[in-house]
Order: structure tokens, then C-alpha cells, then sequence
């Protein structure tokens, strides 16, 4: 079963996604424990087995065709996998051809940059059978590297997220005796799109699906209107494994910058006095030194490691700031200190994103009812919040609040222009959340729905992942099991008490409900998660309820992974009902 689909089952919405997955995370635990424990001829013989693995297989269908917010886009072969019937055939498809598959041209599409309409940013789009097959080479190798990065990469990295990346900032730079307080704030010029094959090829030495990748590196480019482009360097930006490989480009960057660890003794995993601190985020990165002095060398120094590479710094984007004096922003926040107190907030450019945002699009509800601004501007809030809600956020939160009430205000008296003032308030607003004495909540009256404030989010901080700690590290089970459980998800009440009484699990399956794999990684992402949940259009790492309807305490009501419900109804549709007993002849 584990090696290949001979004899499984081929109905996609009866399988055993818990097995499989527990097939896989055995598998990506022992390659790391082998990494661990320097055994490398294991590590290559356990990577030959995870790419053979028919588990390996179907979970990485799973994540490009049912999972990713991408799955409905196709590559320049113009296929998807949207029923259950197309994604069992290409499983099958993708098994079979797993050492005889050659890579595909990429889609080369242009989206606008964050902050900026002008500027666009190239995608490549991979064709959806490269999707998979770069899913099962990615579970093969990232364990490997999840034993080797250094502890302060944070991007693209299971478990790990922008928050962690923060908090880092913070615990370095907090309190008036902090003696880091100049920081190298730098960015990396077009960093996908300029990465050495060479260089990025020998970093992968012996790694068994190391063909595979150099066929996706070098696969070419199709962009409408100049036809096919080859590729000497870079990798696409929109690829499944490519955010893996700049990581792997960039490793040793620490080193490189001058970082050095205690190794032993209670402060083991500290930096040593005297050295500087790099955060790295994927291709954003702040040295926190100790001098200006100290910030241009290490600047000089990186810049000399990373020509070889192929990678450059964005002249623009990066500078050398005072942190008390001037401040920074990194991945949507500013930091700063006052008077020694060091503040991480909202940056200037994330909030004005916003508000923009929730312009335009009330600007294009105009003629809409309440309903669709409820549908519309619920999970661009909520989303926003979440990713604000651990740092100092409650001032930005009650003036976005005013500025949306201006905003739902224009648009009642847009849409009922001859009614007075008094009646446009009382139908839309009132106090619609009974939990709090606000009379000024916008809502439908029709259907009770209303739209939270953000300042009702409460500032949870964020808690920062442990040194190098991943979930591949099968002795930090109970770690990550702890951390899942410690800061409670951005959901109503309802579902928060039904999720403590479950203890996180899902009933179907037993397996955790809301998996720490890979975080929320923006706004954005957190307005998408909202989206699922509010639109039941759930996926396996989200939650739906199921059962019967029951008392408000949840006693007939669970919740559970989409895929185990809908598993559990194949499964019931496909088993026959039971026959009745034949009458007894004493009868």
C-alpha cells in the first residue's frame, strides 16, 4: 500500500487520509532523526522511499488540487483536478509516472505588488501534474534542511511564521538596557528570480529527485505575447518547492554575518555577547547590531556571500536605521523605540493598504445590500486583525473602526438618499452584538448578522517558536502539541468551547483539528481562512460542525475535518444498509 497504488483504494472520498498522513510524518521524522544523528547514507535511502511512497503520493494530490487556494488555476497544459474522480486519476497518473515525469514549461503571469499598483510581481505557474510531482520531492527534502537551517529563519518553514519573526525582534531589542539598537534592514533584488542553478544545485549534493529539480529549474517560461523564454537562473516564483530552495540558497547566511551561538551550559542557544542577531524572513532579512560600524560591516560582508549566488541587495529597500532614533518596518509592522520602551506596531504603509482597501471595496458595493458588506468586509477585517492582534494594535484597531463607520455610513445614505438620518441609523445600526454595550454596530436587521469591530480583538501575544524546534523532530511532539493549545485561534465562542471540550481533536479521525504545518502567513491569508469558515467551504485543516442539531452547549454537535466528513458520508453511501433478520420459524 505504502509503495504504490496496486490493490488500494481508488475512490478518493473513502480513503484513509489519517493513515496516509501518519505514513508520511513517520517517514519525515525518521530522514530527520537520520540528519540528526550524521547518518547521511539513511537519510538518501529514506528519501528514495518517501518518493516512492503511495501515501507521499496521494497527500501531495491533495494539497495542489483540494488544499491550495491555487488548485482552480491551470499551467500552460490548461488542467485541473477539481472532482474526486479527476484527482484519484491523477494520483494514479502521478505515481506511475513519477521517474519517467519531465517537467513542464511554467505560466508566467504578472500580479500587482503589495502597496503598489504600478509595480508588478512575475508568477510562474507550474501545470498542476508539476504541482504534485513537486510536493512529494518537497516532503523528501525538506526534513532533511528542517535539521540543518539556522534557528532564525523563520519564511516558509513548517510551523514557523511572520509572528515568530517579530517576536524574535522583539526579545532581542526589548527593554532600556538592550544593547543591539542599529539595525541593517535589508531586501534581496528579485530573489527567485535571480538565484545561481549552480550554486543552488551543489548545495543539494546527493539528494535522490536532484534531476527533478534541475528540470523544474530549467524548464523555460511561456508568457502571452513572447512565447517561450528559457530560464538560466532563478526559480519560479509560485512553485511548491521553490520557496524551499531559496532557503536552501540563503542557508548559512547567519554564519556568514558573523552570528555566533553559545553551544553549551544554561545559556546555551543565546547569541554570544558581542555578536550580532540576523532575522531572516525569506528574502527579507534585519541584522540587530551593535554599532553603525557593525551594521556596514556585516552589510560589506553579506553582500561579498551573496554574489555568487546570484543574489544582490535592493538598494532601495535597504538601509541602516537607529532603532530608537529612526525605527523600521519588517513583514507589515513598525518597530521602534521610546524612551527605551521598544513598541512593535502597524506600519504606516499596512494601515493606509487597508484602508484602501476597504474603500475600494465599498466603493464597488454600492447598489449592494447589507448582506453582501457583511459577506465582503467580515473576513477583511477579522483576517487583518488576527495577524495585528500581537503587537500594540488597540489604538489602529479603534481608529480603523471610525474610519469604517464613515465608510458604512456614506454608503446607507448613498443607497437610501431620501430617507432622513434617523431612519438610515436605526436600520443599520444598533446593538446587534447583545455581549457589548455598543449601540453603533452595523448589521442586517433581517438576519441578525452584524459586523465585528476590530477593536473587540484582544491583544494576544505572540509566543515564539523554541531555537531551531520543528515539527519533523519527533522528540517535540509534546512541544508542538503545547503550543497548538496555548493561544487560542481568532474563532467565535462557540466553536472555541466546542473545540476545549474535543481537546483540539477531531472525533472521525483523532487527529489535531487545526494543524500548526503552516501558519497563516498574512493578512491576506487569515482573510482567506475566514472566508472557509464562513462559507463552510472548509478544507482538511479547517473545521466544519457535524452531527444533529443540538442544545447551544454542543452536546449533539462536533467538529471535525471537512475530508473525515465527507470520507465518513462516502463511506455510508457506499456500504450497504442493513438487511432484516428473517423471521424465526417459531415466530
Amino acid at each position: 500500500m505504502v509503495n504504490g497504488p496496486e490493490g488500494a483504494t481508488l475512490d478518493w472520498d473513502a480513503l484513509d487520509w489519517r493513515r496516509h498522513e501518519d505514513n508520511v510524518r513517520r517517514l519525515r521524522q525518521r530522514i530527520f532523526t537520520a540528519v540528526k544523528g550524521g547518518d547521511l547514507a539513511t537519510v538518501r535511502n529514506l528519501q528514495k522511499l518517501m518518493l516512492r511512497s503511495w501515501s507521499n503520493t496521494l497527500i501531495s494530490v491533495r494539497q495542489a488540487t483540494q488544499r491550495n487556494t491555487g488548485r482552480a488555476t491551470a499551467g500552460v497544459d490548461g488542467e485541473v483536478a477539481l472532482t474526486s474522480e479527476a484527482r484519484m486519476e491523477l494520483a494514479v497518473r502521478v505515481h506511475r509516472e513519477a521517474r519517467s515525469w519531465r517537467s513542464r514549461p511554467v505560466k508566467r503571469v504578472h500580479i500587482p505588488k503589495a502597496g503598489s499598483r504600478a509595480k508588478l510581481r512575475p508568477l510562474g505557474i507550474p501545470v498542476i501534474a508539476d504541482r504534485c510531482h513537486q510536493g512529494r520531492v518537497r516532503a523528501a527534502l525538506e526534513p532533511e534542511w528542517e535539521a540543518r537551517f539556522e534557528p532564525r529563519s523563520y519564511g516558509f518553514r513548517p510551523g514557523r511564521s511572520c509572528h515568530d519573526a517579530i517576536g524574535a525582534i522583539y526579545n532581542t531589542c526589548k527593554g532600556p538596557r538592550a544593547k543591539r539598537v542599529w539595525a541593517l534592514d535589508a531586501d534581496l533584488a528579485a530573489a527567485f528570480d535571480t538565484i545561481d542553478h549552480s550554486q543552488l544545485l551543489e548545495a543539494l549534493g546527493s539528494f535522490p529527485a536532484r534531476d527533478m529539480i534541475r528540470g523544474w529549474l530549467k524548464a523555460g517560461i511561456i508568457e502571452a505575447g513572447t512565447g517561450f523564454a528559457p530560464t538560466g537562473e532563478g526559480t519560479p516564483q509560485g512553485g511548491v518547492i521553490s520557496p524551499l530552495l531559496l532557503n536552501i540558497a540563503l542557508h548559512g547566511l547567519e554564519h556568514a554575518a558573523g552570528v555566533r551561538y553559545i553551544t553549551a551550559g544554561r545559556q546555551a542557544g543565546d547569541t554570544v555577547a558581542g555578536s550580532p542577531v540576523v532575522i531572516r524572513y525569506a528574502d527579507d532579512l534585519v541584522a540587530l547590531c551593535h554599532s553603525q560600524r557593525q551594521a556596514e560591516q556585516i552589510q560589506a560582508r553579506l553582500a561579498e556571500w551573496l554574489a555568487p549566488r546570484g543574489l544582490v541587495f535592493n538598494e532601495d529597500k535597504t538601509r541602516i536605521v537607529h532603532v530608537g532614533r529612526d525605527g523600521f518596518d519588517f513583514l507589515g509592522f513598525n518597530v521602534r523605540r521610546y524612551n527605551g520602551t521598544l513598541l512593535i506596531k502597524p506600519s504606516t504603509a499596512a494601515i493606509q493598504r487597508i484602508r484602501e482597501r476597504l474603500r475600494t471595496e465599498m466603493r464597488a458595493l454600492r447598489g449592494s445590500n447589507a448582506a453582501a458588506v457583511l459577506a465582503t468586509l467580515t473576513p477583511i477585517t477579522r483576517g487583518w486583525a488576527a495577524y495585528y492582534r500581537g503587537v500594540v494594535s488597540s489604538k489602529t484597531f479603534k481608529a480603523l473602526d471610525n474610519y469604517l463607520w464613515v465608510l458604512l455610513y456614506k454608503w446607507a445614505t448613498r443607497r437610501h438618499a431620501n430617507k432622513p438620518k434617523k431612519w438610515i441609523v436605526e436600520r443599520y445600526f444598533g446593538k446587534y452584538n447583545k455581549f457589548r454595550n455598543d449601540h453603533w454596530v452595523f448589521g442586517d436587521a433581517a438576519s441578525g448578522a452584524y459586523l465585528p469591530k476590530l477593536a473587540w480583538t484582544d491583544i494576544v501575544r505572540h509566543t515564539l517558536v523554541k531555537g531551531e524546534a520543528s515539527p519533523d523532530d519527533p522528540t517535540l511532539a509534546e512541544y508542538w502539541a503545547t503550543r497548538r493549545r496555548r493561544v487560542p485561534p481568532p474563532l467565535d465562542g462557540y466553536t472555541l468551547r466546542l473545540l476545549a471540550k474535543q481537546d483540539g481533536h477531531c472525533p472521525l479521525c483523532g487527529d489535531e483539528l487545526l494543524s500548526v504545518a503552516q501558519p497563516p502567513q498574512s493578512p491576506h491569508e487569515w482573510e482567506r481562512w475566514w472566508l472557509q469558515i464562513t462559507r463552510k467551504a472548509i478544507n482538511a485543516d479547517y473545521l466544519t460542525h457535524h452531527g444533529k442539531p443540538g442544545s447551544p452547549d454542543g452536546d449533539h454537535t462536533r467538529l471535525v475535518h471537512a475530508h473525515c466528513r465527507r470520507s465518513l458520508r462516502a463511506r455510508q453511501r457506499s456500504s450497504p444498509p442493513p438487511q432484516p433478520e428473517p423471521p424465526s420459524r417459531l415466530a
